[in-house]
């Protein structure tokens, strides 16, 4: 938790505003003009969003903080949750932990694992949802009253549905930078260190591909709002540092099921709810909880792994299945982690539906659910118009992300020299904390 010193303060007169740029890769930074040089560097396995601003957040592995994936599976609850916004989640130091020890102030905006951190300024989207449904539209802030302020600022708030589902665009990076200059030239806040995200690239890469003309107009949305966090950061003396968190590449087969294909072989259970096929976590020898390419497989004997293992990698489209020593090796293997991983081939993808009659799929199926669901599910992304709702259609998405590796470099700028070269997210973080603790 934050204490109660002074805003606008920074130890050394440094100042640095950091910007996370959703599936900025190596070759989609080749599209920007904003007058900085990107390095290719290294990201972090599974190359998901939760996992990489985790690493970068503690300069560690997910073996060390625990965020496996976008979400996770409660082995006492015997529950998956997605998109936890609780910064207990990931274990570790912050990278700023000395800069605050020695006075620093430090923002976070639109940092999933964030809330009840350590930083000082927080805004995060945070809806109400009402108990006979419907939801009141908010964000989480901190100190009360900044997000209010942003709004009449900006001259409007914060929409929700731009930034995930149907309507999502790459126009709600419009909002976040206009709320981040803000907050940067603000005398009442002015953070010594400024961490923002950006997801304009997003949306537009899943759904038509990397090189689609809708995803190069994405490309030039961001390029406007980088210059223009570039402006307000040099305007308010700060350095900047970009970087991206994983590349997006084209799908280039069908989604793999691997829940339908554990139901098949009797290991996934469901109950049916008038006619419905819900997951049943408490009976299901074994499930997976599928984000991307990546898919966290979780059997609850051990004496069934060597089974599932081997029915994965009989399925079409699967690459490999890590066993726990697998896991090791890639710096992932944690508690929180599946007893198996498996891993996509590339251009394919991981998709969560267990049901083969679309009668029988549960009622959140057709909707922008990100809490039930046992994955990630991109065909959010998409209306639909029979049955009304969105997209259940797998073979709409047209790209995805999660492996590492050759092709999938991430692109690093800044306007730290010594940082601009940095081979890696976790290498990029140490240098960020080495920069921020240096006199």
């Amino acid at each position: 938790m934050t204490d109660n010193r002074s805003f606008a303060m920074s130890p050394f007169g440094k100042k640095v505003l950091i910007i996370q740029v959703a599936a900025l890769s190596h070759e989609a930074s080749r599209g920007l003009a904003i007058g900085l040089d990107f390095q290719a560097g290294k990201t972090v396995f599974p190359a998901v969003t939760c996992t990489v601003q985790a690493s970068f957040r503690t300069a560690a592995l997910p073996a060390e903080h625990g965020m496996i994936a976008n979400g996770r599976f409660d082995r006492t609850l015997r529950r998956v949750s997605l998109w936890e916004q609780s910064s207990a989640l990931v274990a570790g130091d912050s990278l700023w932990r000395g800069f605050r020890s020695a006075g620093g102030t430090v923002a976070q905006l639109f940092c999933q694992q964030s809330l009840g951190g350590d930083a000082d300024i927080l805004l995060s989207p945070a809806p109400i949802h009402k108990s006979h449904g419907g939801m009141i539209e908010d964000c989480y802030c901190r100190p009360d009253g900044v997000y209010r302020k942003l709004c009449s600022r900006i001259g409007r708030p914060f929409r929700l549905h731009h930034y995930w589902g149907p309507l999502a665009s790459a126009k709600v990076g419009d909002w976040i930078a206009a709320a981040t200059a803000e907050i940067l030239a603000d005398p009442m806040l002015t953070p010594g260190v400024c961490v923002t995200y950006l997801p304009s690239l997003d949306y537009d890469f899943q759904r038509y591909g990397p090189h689609h003309a809708r995803s190069k107009r994405a490309i030039e949305t961001l390029q406007g709002q980088l210059r223009a966090l570039l402006a307000a950061a040099q305007k308010n003396g700060y350095e900047t540092v970009i970087f991206g968190d994983y590349a997006i590449v084209d799908c280039t087969g069908a989604a793999v099921l691997p829940n339908r294909i554990l139901h098949e072989h009797g290991l996934m259970k469901t109950r049916n709810v008038k006619g419905r096929l819900y997951a049943d976590f408490h009976a299901s020898r074994a499930f997976a909880l599928v984000d991307h390419e990546v898919a966290h497989i979780h059997v609850a004997d051990p004496s069934d792994i060597a089974r599932v293992r081997e029915i994965l990698l009989a399925a079409d489209g699967v690459e490999r299945v890590l066993d726990a020593a697998a896991q090791a090796e890639l710096g992932m293997r944690h508690a929180n982690s599946g007893e198996l991983v498996a891993v996509a081939r590339s251009g394919r993808w991981f998709a969560y539906p267990w049901w083969t009659d679309l009668r029988n799929a549960p009622d959140y199926a057709g909707h922008v659910d990100i809490h039930n669901k046992p994955g990630f599910d991109p065909c959010e992304l998409f209306f639909s118009w029979c049955p009304p709702g969105v997209c259940r259609d797998t073979s709409r998405i047209r790209g995805t992300h999660g492996r590492v590796g050759k092709g999938r470099e991430i692109a690093i700028a800044s306007t730290i020299p010594a940082l601009a070269g940095s081979g890696g997210i976790v290498e990029l973080a140490c240098g960020v904390r080495r920069y921020l603790e240096s006199a």
